[in-house]
């Protein structure tokens, strides 16, 4: 059975590797959600000469491509090569000060972190660094992006550990605080743009809106550029709780600010952008669920008006999911899927569709068999769960408030290495 996806196109664009897609999926440890784009870079001369000297260290050039190839590869928003430059000034300034404490990366540790990386793309380190290969990056460029990190836990840690002090008091609060995020709604809209026929065409463009700021050109480009059919709405979609979400998009909508949009967010077949219109606190109480039961019957010609028709007529014919099952009596099995999963485990471009639904609502946003096939989507209730307050892991609590604090610590020092640095072009 072929997963929704949210294209509209009913043409058959060239399809990316195996490996690449599995990569898309990948959480970068050091930034926002990212996600391949899964075309493969072009070749580009390699020069090793001296490009930057950080204090007595060098960067090459074939550094700075090496490092953007890997940026492009894992679609960070902005300027790669600007963001490939600083990030190599950063690490020559934490190898620097790793060198000053005698300090060096463990090849064990690196390794694990490789691993651990990698894992979030469902791939074997060895699996991994080949698909990166593929992209013209080398097996040490990868390396080096996991090892630098390494070492600078270590200075960072060994520096500041022992002033980081959080008291029984600050993780109560923490609790609470907790506790009232679930109350919070958000009004956001959305962007869906395809990939099938252009991923790197898609890729740029989703670059682009990812910085816009304004709510008014985020709904311009929606109208022009959106497969969702919210998008004649300008990508506008009703208030909604955080807590409906898809656990990983949470925090990611949760650190935005009005008008800020997430980075292109991979969803089967499109890359999605969401903007935060606005934001408020419910008064209710913070509600888990540990599954989700949602049901799709399927009804073949896409987003033709015959299959929207039919589905309008099935919706003013039933009241709930149970409903569905007489509706496919005599067609094909395949007619016809109900699944219970947990949060995480519900296909992100289905859970982002439910999010939106209250018990029995329907969406027919998604379509299936490369637009061959309308989705009709119906939540069939939410099974309230989760870990209640008072019985949050204060261990896992400490521990976010000690890791976040230590991260304060860094950026300040990080910052201080970087004036007192000489920098030259």
């Amino acid at each position: 059975m072929s997963r929704a996806d949210m294209t509209r196109s009913h043409s058959q664009g060239p399809r990316p590797r195996r490996a690449s897609r599995r990569l898309s999926r990948l959480l970068s440890p050091l930034a926002a959600c990212l996600a391949l784009m899964g075309t493969a870079l072009p070749a580009a001369a390699q020069s090793f000469g001296p490009a930057i000297r950080v204090n007595d260290k060098v960067i090459t050039e074939y550094e700075l491509d090496q490092r953007a190839r890997l940026l492009q590869v894992f679609n960070a928003p902005g300027d790669t090569a600007e963001l490939a430059r600083e990030q190599l000034i950063e690490d020559r300034l934490k190898a620097g000060a790793a060198e000053r404490f005698g300090l060096a990366a463990n090849p064990e540790d690196v390794r694990t972190s490789m691993e651990q990386f990698a894992s979030q793309a469902n791939l074997p380190l060895e699996q991994f660094v080949a698909a990166l290969e593929q992209e013209g990056i080398a097996a040490q460029t990868y390396r080096d992006f996991i090892a630098s990190n390494v070492v600078w836990r270590q200075v960072v840690r060994g520096l500041f550990a022992g002033k980081v002090n959080v008291s029984e008091e600050e993780i109560d609060r923490a609790i609470a605080s907790q506790a009232r995020e679930g109350g919070v709604q958000v009004l956001l809209s959305e962007i869906f743009i395809p990939t099938a026929q252009n991923p790197q065409a898609a890729g740029d463009l989703a670059r682009q809106i990812s910085q816009l700021t304004s709510i008014d050109d985020f709904a311009a480009a929606a109208r022009q550029y959106s497969a969702a059919p919210s998008r004649d709405e300008g990508g506008r979609i009703s208030w909604m709780s955080i807590s409906n979400l898809p656990p990983a998009l949470q925090p990611v909508i949760m650190g935005l600010r009005p008008g800020e949009v997430t980075a292109p967010q991979q969803v089967n077949g499109a890359f999605a952008l969401f903007q935060l219109r606005a934001i408020q606190e419910s008064g209710a109480a913070r509600q888990e669920y540990s599954a989700i039961e949602y049901a799709r019957y399927f009804i073949p010609g896409g987003r033709s008006p015959e299959a929207l028709a039919k589905a309008a007529e099935i919706e003013a014919q039933i009241d709930t999911c149970d409903d569905l099952y007489g509706l496919a009596l005599g067609q094909p099995e395949e007619v016809l899927a109900r699944d219970t999963l947990t949060p995480a485990e519900v296909p992100s471009d289905i859970a982002l569709e439910l999010a939106k639904l209250d018990d029995n609502e329907v969406s027919t946003a998604l379509t299936a068999n490369n637009g061959q096939t309308l989705v009709f989507l119906m939540l069939c209730g939410r099974t309230p769960g989760g870990v209640a307050e008072g019985e949050i892991d204060r261990g896992a609590v400490l521990q976010q408030l000690q890791n976040r604090r230590l991260g304060s610590y860094a950026e300040g020092y990080l910052a201080q290495l970087r004036s007192e640095a000489r920098i030259v072009e």
